[in-house]
């Protein structure tokens, strides 16, 4: 069979499947045990697709990602989160917009302690989007700021997705966790950027508050008790890696055990809490591990089938320059943003992005982080963003989905900005993990 065969027959069982709406693990483990049974001869090619799971999960760069998903759900079930959102909205007060930009600025602390663009989002959700429609606020200013940091968190560290990508791409991953963060914190100044024009540009939008008077310490009080020593944990974690005093592993043990000391120190530990947090741990990442045992399989196959080297051989063969094969990587990322999950779209296309980008000399942290921001946008691109339902899931029953993807669009368009900033300045994603020891 030749590549071209082979290509079809992976790819297209594996679209079949997918559009059937079996799980993402499930649709890979299917396609991979035909491809075990065509392409690595039968029973062998079974008995060797077991080996590659056990190889692929006893993996060492992998252990960050449940540690990761630890310390966010240690923020989340203690209700430090929430104390630390009040604390934050004390402190911003007479800008435009208000509320929306608290939003902004809560979201980004939260998403650099979470992790999690859907616990981001839903956390923003049920703390602020009732008091802002509450308080007069046009729906999509209200939503699209929530739905916009949540997304966030997948570029900031403790990021699991970014763990994920790195380690399916062979990239260094404790570079790609801060390559995300100057393009994250560019985003999160548009968003504060936007807010307050539209709110000048149409106070109806965004009605200004009653002003509150407060003293000093009850403005700041609160947020040098709950957000800097939080911030404290975040510190710790990128500062770990910069500094070259521990690696991805062992920086999230370290956000961990800072998160689990803030946690008793603010009395917020329960050991009902505890139960939940590592039940919750347990379920995404058993999840997450299942995607990289299928995941890692698949990619031998293409090769073995040789799909991955045809293809190559016909990219290089154009003589395209790597920002062309860099451009046309991205389209088609965004395209399967608006229809696939973000697993999917990274176990999709990693086996053939990752060699054609050694091939042509793209820097695997650039594709790295562009990976993440088309991820991001695709959290937001209807019709099948998976933040738009989580966001429709938690509003009130009379805002359509319409509204909800009319909220999007504008974050959308500062993220596809940000993206071609990247895209044509790569120092902007590069320049801090240039600065790792």
């Amino acid at each position: 069979m030749d590549w071209i065969s082979s290509l079809l027959l992976l790819t297209g069982l594996l679209m079949l499947l997918l559009m059937l709406g079996l799980p993402v693990a499930v649709t890979f483990f299917g396609v991979n045990i035909v491809g075990a049974i065509v392409f690595l001869n039968g029973e062998i090619g079974l008995i060797q697709m077991t080996r590659n799971v056990v190889t692929a999960i006893t993996n060492y760069n992998l252990a960050p990602i449940p540690l990761f998903i630890l310390m966010g759900e240690i923020l989340l079930h203690s209700g430090m989160a929430f104390k630390a959102i009040d604390a934050i909205e004390r402190l911003i007060s007479r800008v435009p917009g208000r509320m929306a930009v608290v939003t902004v600025a809560a979201g980004t602390v939260f998403s650099a302690l979470s992790g999690s663009s859907i616990a981001n989002t839903a956390m923003l959700g049920r703390s602020l989007m009732p008091v802002m429609l509450k308080r007069g606020y046009h729906p999509t200013l209200s939503m699209g700021p929530i739905m916009a940091t949540g997304a966030i968190a997948m570029l900031i560290p403790p990021s699991a997705l970014a763990v994920l990508v790195g380690s399916l791409a062979g990239m260094s991953i404790s570079r790609l966790l801060l390559a995300g963060i100057v393009p994250a914190l560019m985003m999160a100044f548009l968003f504060f950027a936007y807010i307050v024009v539209r709110a000048k540009r149409r106070p109806q939008d965004a009605p200004p508050d009653d002003p509150v008077i407060r003293t000093w310490s009850e403005r700041w009080m609160p947020f040098l008790i709950y957000v800097v020593p939080l911030s404290g944990i975040l510190i710790v974690v990128v500062g770990s890696l910069i500094l070259g005093l521990a690696t991805p592993t062992e920086s999230a043990g370290l956000g961990v055990i800072a998160s689990f000391l803030a946690a008793v120190c603010y009395r917020s530990f329960t050991w009902q809490g505890l139960k939940t947090m590592l039940a919750e741990t347990a379920k995404t990442s058993t999840m997450i591990l299942f995607i990289i045992m299928a995941s890692t399989t698949f990619s031998q196959i293409l090769a073995f089938s040789g799909a991955t080297s045809g293809v190559v051989s016909v990219v290089t063969g154009f003589g395209a320059d790597p920002l062309t094969v860099l451009i046309m990587m991205m389209i088609v990322l965004l395209i399967l943003g608006c229809f696939v999950d973000q697993v999917s779209m990274v176990m999709i296309t990693v086996p053939l992005f990752i060699p054609i980008a050694q091939a042509v000399g793209i820097d695997p942290i650039w594709l790295g982080v562009i990976y993440l921001i088309t991820m991001e946008m695709g959290f937001l691109t209807p019709p099948f963003g998976l933040l738009l339902f989580v966001m429709k899931g938690i509003a009130p029953p009379h805002i359509r989905m319409s509204v909800v993807y009319k909220a999007a669009v504008p974050f959308l368009a500062i993220e596809m900005f940000v993206l071609i900033l990247v895209v044509v300045f790569p120092q902007i994603a590069l320049w801090l993990p240039s600065l790792i020891r």
